[in-house]
Formats: structure tokens, C-alpha cells, sequence
């Protein structure tokens, strides 16, 4: 299976038609890196839930009695990951033009539904980014983030989360092992130096009895990674 996420995709599904609905919710079954939080017969309630409770995947019909489904989307101020759900090929250029990551035709099979969440958990950890190696991109309290690579100080690994240090800001906490960063990073710039520490090569000033020192912090060698770290320094 391939659903492999950093963290659970939270998802919600908006459609008047409760048979549309039971099927999106058996297909989600399946899949456990999505969860359903909700579901909505009623669009405009399911509108008022997503801006008093973030969610990182809407699936939403288009043609429904109070509101069209692409309207809704054009009136929300914080869009989530968006999949349309209709019976009308006519609006897949309007949906489209909202960068929505697909557009499902009903009635769709559970192989068609597969690849949609394929696109989903693809841009939900980063691989979509266009940034190149410029920037990680990476989930945090409900919102994608971009971080450029030059602002990365060190990344530390937190039980089951990694801790990125910036150049002046705030740290960003993220669900994400550090084999799942560290294949996001750029080998020749990131290198890891101990189970739970990552580090930027340029940072290095120097490196002294098992310490790497940086220019906020000195952190330990693992003694594993001792080899690697000789092998790059030469």
C-alpha cells in the first residue's frame, strides 16, 4: 500500500446526496492515512465547520440546492487540498482553475478514488513543491509551510516529531521521521550526524572531539556516524 504519510490527512465531505456520501465514506475506510472528521449533507454548514476547524482535504460536490460547490470553495479564506465530487463533467476547467487536486465524475470506482488520494498525500508532504531544492515544505498546525533551505539551522529529532531550527524565528515542530526529511533535504547541503540531529554542511565552523559546532549550538557525533562525517569533511 502506499498511503505513507508524515501525519494523518483530516478530511471532510460536502454533498447533498447522503448515497454519494456513504459511498465516500466507505472508500475512506480503507485508506488509513485519511480520516473523515465530518460529513455535510448541508453545504453552508459544512463551509461555517471549515473556518472554525482547519482540515487539510475537502471533498465537495459541485451542483447542490444552496450553494454551488465552487462558489464555496472561491469564498473560503483558507483553502484546503480540494477534490471535486460530481456528476457534470461541464465545471472541471472552473474546479481546475482552483487548483484542485482532482476532479471526480460520478459514479467513480475505488481505483479512480485511489488516485485522487495518491494526488492528495503526494502534495501533503511536500513533493509538489516547485521550489526544487530550494525550500522544505512541511506540515504544521494545519497549514503547509514553506522553508527556505538557507534558513534551516539544524533539524532535531522529538520522540515522534522533528524540531527544524530557523535563522530568527521560531522553531517548527512537524509528524515527520527524520529519514522522511532527510530524503526531502539535498544530500550535498544536509547531512545527518547523529540519530536524532541533522545538519547543514555551509553552518559547520568547526568540528571537535565528536561535537559539530554551528554558530548557535554544538551537537554531539553519533559514534555511527562518525565515518560519514570524516569521509564528507575531506
Amino acid at each position: 500500500m502506499f498511503y505513507c504519510c508524515a501525519m494523518q490527512i483530516r478530511c471532510i465531505a460536502i454533498d447533498d446526496e447522503p448515497l454519494s456520501l456513504d459511498l465516500l465514506k466507505g472508500f475512506l475506510q480503507k485508506i488509513p492515512s485519511v480520516v473523515l472528521v465530518r460529513s455535510f449533507t448541508d453545504a453552508i454548514s459544512g463551509a461555517e465547520f471549515i473556518r472554525a476547524n482547519p482540515v487539510d482535504l475537502l471533498f465537495i460536490d459541485i451542483n447542490m440546492p444552496d450553494v454551488n460547490g465552487i462558489d464555496l470553495v472561491r469564498s473560503l479564506p483558507t483553502r484546503p487540498m480540494i477534490v471535486f465530487t460530481t456528476a457534470y463533467r461541464k465545471f472541471a476547467v472552473e474546479g481546475f482553475e482552483l487548483d484542485a487536486i482532482d476532479y471526480l465524475v460520478k459514479p467513480f470506482t475505488f481505483d479512480r478514488f485511489e488516485k485522487a488520494i495518491r494526488k492528495a498525500v503526494h502534495q501533503f508532504d511536500g513533493h509538489d513543491s516547485k521550489a526544487g531544492d530550494d525550500a522544505l515544505f512541511v506540515r504544521s498546525e494545519y497549514q503547509l509551510l514553506r522553508i527556505p533551505l538557507e534558513d534551516i539551522e539544524y533539524i532535531e529529532s522529538v520522540e515522534d516529531y522533528i524540531r527544524i531550527h530557523r535563522s530568527g524565528e521560531r522553531p517548527v515542530m512537524t509528524l515527520m521521521t527524520m529519514k522522511a526529511v532527510q530524503s526531502k533535504l539535498p544530500p550535498d547541503r544536509f547531512k545527518r550526524i547523529h540519530r536524532g540531529y541533522i545538519v547543514p554542511i555551509a553552518k559547520i565552523r568547526a568540528v571537535v572531539n565528536r561535537k559539530v559546532k554551528l554558530d548557535t549550538i554544538e551537537l554531539p557525533i553519533g559514534y555511527s556516524y562518525l565515518p560519514d562525517v570524516a569521509s564528507w569533511l575531506k
